[in-house]
């Protein structure tokens, strides 16, 4: 049985909502690391995680509680000046949203969330307790680690948890398919022992049934468009309510031009109205490109940031109206282009230098 059973209209809600938060943050944050001392970006963003953790508190999702919890302290610190944004804490709060994100999968999978890993705990509370550095660190390597998908792997916790806080992370299981940790044989050899490790990969998690989700069977419709098919239907009834008069007169006897006149005004009447009501339902349908694209400015920084980069990813036309289903259509396609643009059209900046350009 669900964890969450009984309770399907409420994570339902919960998904729709946390997740359209959660994706305006990744967009907030992409615009902080631009501009870190920008107290509207980071009220907005601690409200943002704090809405979630409020969600999932009623859900009892405790691991994704804790982990908006300790976040929401950090924007906390930020915003009154208790600590300065460096790139290794952009790092560690991007890592935490993608986690977040993996919390949704369960969810919508009607399944408690795994725990957050340790090391991002660790990384997070050191930066609470005042343990990071405020020197920013180097940007990563331009080569960067690729998974079986053909996705960027993530943060290097042991390197960047010990780049925060000055000692070694704690030990973590391997994941499946990852080399063996590394042990260090004495402490001048301390740093290139972990810059050995790769980047750990989240657990192998149990293949689970496919259900239906709230993302994939509902969509937010503007009330003024309900407006529109309600009050054709009502007019399509009320020329109904016509159409039937005339056919008792017609079936009475009252054949008269007048009355032909009239049914056939009605029955030219019911073929617009059911036209119109035909393209209003598909308009509840349609939505603005730009949700889609709301996800793509976190992906080109991540990318970018991975491989030693400096992109800015540029959107326009937004605004743009399409079919829902092809807007999920057009996701995997997108995504594709965007790491392509940016693993092999976009040179690093040293490269860019030594060729004369600015």
């Amino acid at each position: 049985m669900s964890q969450f059973a009984g309770m399907e209209d409420l994570l339902a809600d919960f998904l729709t909502e946390a997740g359209e938060l959660l994706a305006d943050v990744d967009n907030k944050l992409v615009d902080l690391e631009k501009n870190p001392s920008d107290k509207n970006l980071l009220n907005d963003i601690f409200r943002g995680f704090h809405t979630i953790k409020g969600g999932a508190g009623f859900l009892n999702a405790t691991p994704l509680v804790e982990l908006c919890h300790r976040t929401e302290n950090l924007f906390d610190k930020l915003r009154s000046d208790e600590l300065q944004l460096t790139a290794n804490i952009m790092d560690v709060i991007m890592a935490a949203t993608g986690c977040v994100r993996q919390m949704f999968d369960d969810l919508q999978q009607q399944q408690m969330p795994q725990s957050a890993d340790a090391s991002l705990l660790a990384a997070l509370d050191a930066i609470l307790s005042g343990k990071a550095p405020a020197a920013e660190a180097p940007p990563p390597p331009a080569e960067t680690p690729t998974d079986a998908n053909g996705e960027h792997g993530g943060p290097n916790w042991p390197v960047l948890l010990e780049s925060l806080t000055g000692a070694p992370s704690p030990a973590l299981p391997p994941a499946d398919g990852a080399p063996a940790p590394v042990t260090p044989a004495a402490p001048e050899a301390r740093t290139a022992s972990i810059q050995s490790i790769q980047p750990l990969k989240p657990p192998s998690r149990a293949a689970q049934p496919a259900i239906s989700s709230a993302k994939e069977t509902t969509i937010r419709v503007d009330t003024t468009r309900l407006d529109m098919v309600l009050n054709l239907s009502g007019e399509i009834g009320l020329t109904k309510n016509r159409l039937t008069t005339l056919r008792a007169d017609i079936l009475a006897g009252k054949t008269d031009a007048e009355t032909l006149k009239a049914l056939d005004e009605s029955v030219s009447q019911l073929d617009l109205l059911v036209g119109d009501l035909q393209n209003a339902v598909m308009k509840t349908r349609m939505q603005p490109i730009g949700r889609l694209f709301q996800k793509y400015p976190r992906l080109a920084r991540d990318v970018a940031r991975q491989l030693g980069k400096d992109v800015e990813l540029v959107l326009s036309g937004e605004e743009t109206e399409i079919d829902k289903t092809m807007i999920e259509d057009l996701n995997d396609p997108l995504v594709h282009l965007i790491r392509n643009a940016v693993d092999h059209g976009v040179e690093t900046t040293e490269n860019r230098v030594a060729a004369g350009k600015t």
